[in-house]
């Protein structure tokens, strides 16, 4: 399937490929409140490469086209987090701002760094996120909940970070919003609730900014808009839909101590998957 030319076959291999990976997707974003580019990145990395897509929009479309999929996977996993009261809305508009902020500084800077060092960068950075859940580094005290949210100077730094960060790996951010409302005193599954939440606003101008950067580049695979390839967006989104209410229903029947847990393990395996990824595995 390379450049823009329509091969059914192929096209149809890609569909199979890409819906497994929406499952998953669906499943982690529900069950992690995280947009589901953790999985969804990896996924379209190795299945894009197979299908001989230019190397020098490989890595654009797999971010812009992973955005584009957390619109619908955060936005259906809000709605089955909402139904059990758990999503601080409060907490996303204050972020709201910042983040736009700052997936408007990461879009400008992914012309600029090297993809090597970003998946290091990013490996090292989930492999220490996991480690804290699976053994905090501080544990937060009972009645600091709904009392230290970050605030001021303090929260513009954290949700800027936030939304550049995320802009340029193609995720929704859950990760550090879990890490900050549990370090806080949130509860876990308040705080994955309202991660899901901020994987919407990250993900919308995220995705209008890919579509926009890719518009004057011709070796994009078939279907895309800019860096956002459309069947890959159809393929993840049709299955995630239906598995993130199922990753909801198992995070709210799930201990919250082993809730953090599986999701350190998970964040652990993401790292390891990334290194081994950088290193041409």
């Amino acid at each position: 399937m390379p450049g823009s030319e329509f091969d059914p076959v192929q096209t149809g291999q890609l569909v199979g490929v890409l819906m497994l990976a929406g499952a998953a997707a669906g499943f982690a974003a529900g069950m992690f409140g995280i947009g589901g580019g953790f999985v969804v990145v990896p996924a379209l990395l190795l299945v894009f490469g197979m299908f001989q897509v230019d190397p020098l929009v490989l890595s654009h479309v797999a971010i812009g086209t992973s955005l584009a999929t957390i619109i619908v996977t955060s936005l259906r996993s809000v709605h089955a987090h909402s139904k059990h009261g758990a999503v601080d809305f409060q907490v996303i508009r204050d972020w709201t701002p910042w983040l736009v902020l700052g997936v408007t500084l990461g879009l400008v800077l992914a012309r600029m760094l090297d993809g090597t060092a970003l998946k290091w960068i990013f490996a090292i950075g989930v492999l220490i996120l996991g480690l804290h859940f699976i053994i905090p580094l501080v544990r937060p005290k009972p009645d600091a909940a709904r009392r230290d949210m970050p605030r001021g100077p303090f929260l513009a730094a954290i949700a800027t970070f936030l939304g550049a960060f995320s802009a340029l790996l193609g995720i929704g951010g859950g990760t550090i919003a879990v890490l900050v409302m549990t370090a806080c005193g949130r509860p876990i599954h308040q705080a994955v609730a309202t991660a899901a939440g901020f994987g919407v606003v990250i993900a919308i101008p995220g995705t209008i900014g890919f579509a926009l950067l890719g518009l004057a580049h011709s070796e994009l695979p078939f279907g895309s808009f800019g860096y956002i390839n459309l069947i890959a967006v159809a393929a993840i989104t049709a299955m995630s839909f239906v598995t993130a209410p199922l990753g909801v229903r198992v995070a709210h029947r799930i201990n919250a101590r082993a809730l953090e847990k599986a999701f350190g393990v998970y964040l652990v395996a993401t790292s390891a998957l990334v290194l081994h990824n950088s290193m041409g595995g």
